[in-house]
């Protein structure tokens, strides 16, 4: 038998449905900010038309103007344009770092928390030690370990991040195991792989997801600061990292430093808003 809900039930319904897809102004600038910032990762040529490598010396450390929006450096070179081709390095070590933490991590802490027993006991105590060291000197040594190069930092920064990625699928993994739902599935008949595929992996992936957007923000940050203190690519690379540590030699023209860190805490402050925005419509 079907039960029809009274007209005012729907349209409690409606305007919760509408109060959950309404987005925030702050975080639809947010959106905005990282939707350009992809797109110069992908078509950095759509949006400048001087050449990041090649500079005019007759040009050299001019201030931000119509012609040049965030100046030239020292090389007569456009600094918007090495920002945006800058760009695509930043994200793709970004995403590779994130992948390396989300796969490695995720993996770890489903296997702990799922399988219980001597399984958790050792796994946890590797994650303990790994969250002993702080982060970044864990990429630090990695990435020395590694060798100085952009993707030799995207893997220790995701390396650096499998503890955190550990523990929280670990704990999402334990909770939803103890889960009424999960126990009806057991005594039904269900395997441990229907279990673990259908119920505790799609629910427990949320958290996960959640923490990888804020994790992606934090990694631009620490890719970058790898960058400055000289253990990415070198130059006539682009990095933010990079454009900020060349221009730290010239502070009489602060431009060369404010433009490149402007855009990395931008893009670095809308992830972590999306992030929360994110956690709170979970």
């Amino acid at each position: 038998m079907t039960v029809a809900l009274p007209s005012s039930a729907w349209r409690v319904t409606a305007a919760s449905r509408l109060a959950v897809l309404r987005v925030p102004p702050a975080v639809a600038l947010s959106f905005a900010v990282i939707a350009l910032v992809i797109a110069w990762s992908i078509v950095p040529g759509l949006f400048t038309s001087f050449d990041p490598v090649n500079g005019v010396p007759a040009d050299k450390l001019l201030g931000p103007s119509a012609a040049h929006w965030f100046g030239t450096d020292h090389l007569g070179r456009d600094l918007y344009t090495r920002v945006v081709y800058g760009t695509a390095s930043s994200v793709e070590s970004a995403l590779i770092a994130v992948s390396i933490g989300v796969a490695a991590g995720g993996l770890i802490g489903l296997l702990a928390g799922f399988l219980g027993g001597w399984v958790d006991v050792v796994l946890a105590r590797l994650v303990d030690v790994l969250l002993a060291i702080p982060s970044f000197l864990l990429a630090v040594i990695i990435v020395t370990a590694l060798g100085f190069d952009t993707i030799n930092v995207a893997i220790a920064t995701g390396l650096s991040a499998v503890a955190v990625f550990a523990r929280v699928m670990r704990a999402e993994v334990i909770k939803i195991r103890q889960a009424t739902f999960v126990e009806a599935s057991f005594l039904l008949g269900g395997s441990r792989w229907h279990i673990l595929s259908r119920h505790v992996l799609p629910n427990a992936s949320r958290s996960v997801l959640t923490l990888a957007v804020l994790r992606f923000g934090l990694s631009i940050l620490v890719i970058a600061s790898l960058a400055f203190l000289g253990y990415g690519d070198p130059p006539p690379a682009s990095d933010w990292g990079l454009l900020i540590s060349i221009g730290k030699n010239y502070l009489k023209w602060p431009w060369l430093v404010y433009a490149p860190a402007f855009v990395t805490i931008a893009t670095v402050l809308s992830i972590n808003r999306i992030s929360r925005w994110l956690r709170q419509t979970a």
